[in-house]
Parts: C-alpha cells; sequence; structure tokens
C-alpha cells in the first residue's frame, strides 16, 4: 500500500454490523486499515475484531483530524451508530473500495427508469 498517496482520515471500524465500534485517525488509512485487518496491530480494535471499515472522513490536517476523532470518542454509541448508517446503511465493509478492489458499496447502480441515462439519451436523439 505504500505506493498510494497519504490519506488523513478519522474512521470508525466495526466488528460486525451494530457489534464493538472502534474509532481512530491516521495520516494513512489505507496503510492504518491493512494494519488492522491483518492483526499487525495491538490493541482495542485487535482485540475486540473491529476489522470492518464501515465510515471514515477525510482530512486535509491531520489537527483536524485528531480534533474529530477526540469529538467522535466523547459521542453517545447511537450518534455513532446513525453516522454511519447515514452513509453506509448496510454496514458494508469500505476497505475494498477505498483501495479500488470493488466498487463503492454505498452507491446504488442506476436504473433503466425515468431518470437513467439511457432513457436520457434516447430523448435526446429524438429531440426532446
Amino acid at each position: 500500500m505504500s505506493e498510494r498517496r497519504p490519506f488523513i482520515a478519522t474512521y470508525i471500524q466495526a466488528s460486525r454490523p451494530h457489534g464493538v465500534l472502534y474509532v481512530g485517525m491516521t495520516a494513512n488509512l489505507y496503510e492504518r486499515v491493512g494494519q488492522h485487518r491483518t492483526g499487525a496491530l495491538e490493541g482495542f480494535a485487535s482485540r475486540y475484531g473491529c476489522g470492518l471499515l464501515v465510515w471514515y472522513e477525510q482530512h486535509e490536517y491531520v489537527t483536524t483530524a485528531i480534533r474529530r476523532e477526540k469529538a467522535l470518542k466523547r459521542w453517545n454509541r447511537v450518534w455513532k451508530l446513525e453516522l454511519i448508517e447515514r452513509m453506509n446503511p448496510n454496514w458494508a465493509d469500505l476497505y475494498p473500495h477505498l483501495c479500488g478492489w470493488a466498487p463503492d458499496p454505498r452507491v446504488k447502480p442506476a436504473d433503466d427508469g425515468e431518470g437513467s441515462v439511457a432513457v436520457f439519451l434516447k430523448r435526446l436523439g429524438e429531440g426532446g
């Protein structure tokens, strides 16, 4: 993962949907989540099996990420669950998407209904 540019972030990992939550911050999200997943880091996340990346927020500066992490750690559990579910309602693991191995699970594929690109292009070809 070292070939990727650093990705400063505050993040939440979970043991399972609605399971144990771990809030952290890092100067390189790719590397840190990879370390959590392989068990390279000892501590809370490893002890409780928090291997699913369920929420993250990118920051421009480490100091901003640290402030956000400290604030999130003060939040009650319900607020954290709501934060996760606003961005990731299915509690999908976001790490494969983050690494470019899979599509973003939070984005629903476009349907072929009224608002789809295919319908738009068809209308465009018909002159309106």
